[in-house]
């Protein structure tokens, strides 16, 4: 519905950019005011009020940073936090193999030491300690900080990370060959504070090594489900290339992964320490295209409305047709969709996800109650949607023998289809 696009700059005029400050921000999408996606809740809490924030889109005119304009405190966000890397075989071996690389490309050796930021369960650092490799995990949400120390031997800090922290641990010698941020610095509300503390920690020839979501990618692919409270910003490689300038670092490799509907590792170091290889200076030159472009911003929303109404239209028929429909993934991606499509109980029986933290709980706004994905053998719903898409090759092949007795998935994202 195009009355839902944000058509000015009303609520983005006066709102300061993340990362270079400026003032004014051109809008491209709002969401309406949406629960936390992440905050799932108890038997107990389904009667009490469900906090919401809005939820827009804004772009920066000055750096071109993608960003929402609206942050929710982080000690609300992540103190007590659902969400377990360790439960996604896709994660663990993809942690393993950037650890296996690195240790090997950078030579390190129990005189190294390998920090992770937003360490979560010491899915990633486990592999550097088993090749005997100092590690030191930062992880904010204290459960899951002590699943790193006390289940995997992880040393684990239960802190925000930023420049105070670094300036502490580098007083301590505890400077760092490399710095891992995978996931983290979309949901970073002080960037520069992070980026800063990147720069302090790092020894000379330290590199940084951030994987995060890639802005092209959710534009090609219509990803706005991975718009959520916790994901303040969306990078493209032009617009963390100025902000790590600004902070006396260099990006001096990039990789274009995959993961997530489409990611980038970029490694970032000391300004000087190496040459700027090709693949930054390439993919700088083809966002030059259109990064510094409102225009190209413009299409986005519209392309949204049309996945709301093939989705939606697509369940009703099911429902017509006296089908019955589960949903695989308790995701926060899943959360932004269910509510921004307004689909809840009326069309889905239920949800199903792998991770027994969530198992026995129900889904922001849309109350559905979440199981193990067990329940779809056997339950055998006709169609199951799947909303941690991508993470579908994973999930399908688990669930073979759901889809072997009948049962079939549909796939919303990038578009519509039935697998």
């Amino acid at each position: 519905m195009v009355q839902e696009l944000l058509r000015s700059e009303s609520g983005c005029e006066n709102v300061e950019c993340r990362a270079c400050g400026k003032v004014g921000l051109t809008p491209i999408l709002s969401l309406g005011e949406t629960p936390l996606a992440n905050r799932l809740l108890t038997d107990e809490q389904l009667s009490e009020p469900e906090p919401t924030w809005p939820l827009e889109l804004a772009w920066c005119p000055g750096c071109a940073l993608v960003q929402i304009t609206e942050t929710v405190p982080p000690e609300t966000l992540f103190c007590d936090y659902a969400y377990f890397s360790s439960f996604s075989d896709t994660m663990v071996a993809h942690a393993k193999s950037i650890a296996k690389q690195l240790t090997e490309e950078r030579e390190l050796g129990e005189d190294s030491l390998v920090v992770e930021i937003a360490s979560n369960d010491g899915y990633l650092l486990q592999w550097y300690r088993e090749s005997g490799v100092p590690v030191l995990g930062i992880e904010p949400a204290q459960n899951i900080a002590k699943v790193a120390s006390e289940q995997r031997g992880i040393p684990t800090i239960s802190e925000f990370f930023g420049r105070e922290l670094a300036t502490q641990l580098a007083s301590k010698c505890r400077r760092a060959d490399i710095i891992h941020a995978n996931n983290v610095l979309a949901h970073v509300a002080d960037l520069n504070g992070v980026v800063a503390g990147f720069r302090e920690m790092l020894k000379p020839s330290g590199v940084a090594v951030v994987e995060c979501p890639y802005l092209k990618d959710l534009i090609d692919h219509v990803e706005f489900d991975t718009i959520y409270h916790e994901h303040l910003c969306y990078f493209s490689l032009t617009a963390l290339d100025r902000l790590f300038r600004s902070h006396d670092l260099e990006i001096v490799h990039v990789e274009h992964l995959a993961i997530h509907g489409g990611s980038i590792r970029i490694h970032a170091m000391p300004t000087g320490a190496e040459p700027v290889r090709e693949s930054v200076k390439s993919l700088l030159a083809e966002e030059a295209e259109w990064v510094d472009d409102a225009a190209s911003y413009a299409s986005f929303g519209q392309r949204v409305e049309h996945l709301r109404t093939e989705l939606t239209e697509l369940l009703r028929q099911l429902k017509a047709d006296n089908k019955r429909v589960a949903v695989y993934g308790a995701s926060a991606k899943g959360s932004t969709l269910l509510n921004y499509f307004g689909i809840g109980q009326d069309q889905i029986d239920y949800v199903v996800d792998r991770s027994t933290i969530k198992q026995g709980h129900y889904t922001p706004g849309t109350h559905l109650k979440i199981y193990d994905p067990g329940r779809l053998t056997e339950d055998q719903p006709d169609y199951c949607l799947l909303l941690t898409w991508n993470f579908a090759e994973e999930i399908l092949a688990q669930q073979k023998k759901y889809r072997d007795q009948g049962g079939q998935f549909i796939i919303p994202i990038p578009e519509v289809k039935v697998a």
